[in-house]
């Protein structure tokens, strides 16, 4: 079992238009609702390559509900969200079918008080100690009231419980997080010059690992995966590149990176699995899901480089 956590879970809702103009009213052509918030989005990818998730974090309010009823019956996925008093946030995304471009609107999520904190804990620590957890995955932003130092306290429970855990986060609590010793992370490029005050991603890697994190997988956009780990470095990317919409590919790289691990994969074929499983998100007609057929073109084509730079 993989155990993703989702602090700042989302039900993510959808409206397509045919053309977004400022200041003007616009009939939605199309709606859709889904369980979100990046950890929920890296649970649905790894149910959809057959691993059992169980999904933590919190939910509340109606949209809490309707997130509960909408994981029920998902297959291989396990619901173990913690309930709080306020609502689940809602995300909006508003496509406009004639470019192509999407507005998103997020809401900030509920005000967490320090009993669901400590509620939340104990479930957590729970589930890392129960036999069979392969992996935790860390993901997201963090809701009101829930301490910033937050996710190492997750990555120091989870590496007590002797579980593998990544983490995928931005901002100071990814900076508090890496200094907990993740055995990953995996930030984009703005996210890890954020964090090493460089952009030049080998020297950003590299110095992320110096600050705590055992294996730095820095997400490059169409340019694909840099890996620096214990093992050695390599970097892979797409044999060509692929168009359509990048939401939810950082999550399906997670995904990747998770499910690659917990089957017993070495590095190189990880970072090959994230590679495809990130195009195919973006050739998906759906945002955040993956298109099979593009998942095994790329992964059947893609070239994973050694790099000589020390890890």
């Amino acid at each position: 079992m993989i155990l993703t956590v989702t602090l700042n879970t989302a039900l993510d809702i959808t409206y397509r238009v045919p053309a977004l103009t400022p200041h003007a009213s616009h009939r939605v052509t199309e709606v859709t609702e889904r369980p979100g918030g990046k950890g929920l989005n890296v649970a649905r990818v790894l149910a959809a390559l057959g691993h059992d998730v169980t999904v933590a974090g919190f939910a509340g309010g109606d949209t809490g509900r309707t997130l509960h009823e909408r994981l029920a019956d998902a297959p291989h996925l396990t619901d173990a969200l913690t309930p709080v008093d306020g609502a689940t946030r809602r995300t909006l995304a508003v496509v406009d079918s004639a470019t192509g471009d999407t507005t998103q609107l997020n809401e900030p999520g509920p005000l967490v008080s320090p009993a669901e904190w400590a509620a939340f804990l104990d479930s957590y620590e729970e589930l890392t100690r129960r036999p069979g957890t392969a992996a935790v995955a860390l993901c997201g932003s963090l809701p009101p009231g829930v301490p910033v130092g937050a996710y190492a306290l997750l990555v120091r429970a989870a590496r007590a419980a002797g579980v593998p855990v990544l983490l995928d986060t931005s901002g100071e609590p990814l900076r508090r997080g890496v200094a907990a010793r993740p055995d990953m992370v995996k930030p984009n490029a703005d996210e890890l010059a954020e964090l090493t005050g460089s952009h030049e991603p080998s020297r950003a890697t590299r110095d992320a690992r110096r600050r705590g994190a055992h294996a730095v997988i820095a997400s490059l956009g169409a340019e694909g995966l840099l890996a620096v780990t214990p093992d050695g470095s390599w970097q892979a990317a797409p044999p060509v590149r692929v168009h359509g919409n990048p939401t939810g590919a950082g999550d399906s790289a997670v995904a990747g990176l998770l499910s690659a691990l917990a089957e017993g994969l070495p590095w190189p074929d990880r970072i090959a699995r994230a590679v495809a499983l990130s195009a195919a998100t973006v050739a998906a007609t759906v945002a955040g899901e993956f298109d099979a057929a593009t998942y095994e073109d790329v992964l059947a084509k893609v070239t994973v480089r050694g790099r000589d730079s020390a890890p």
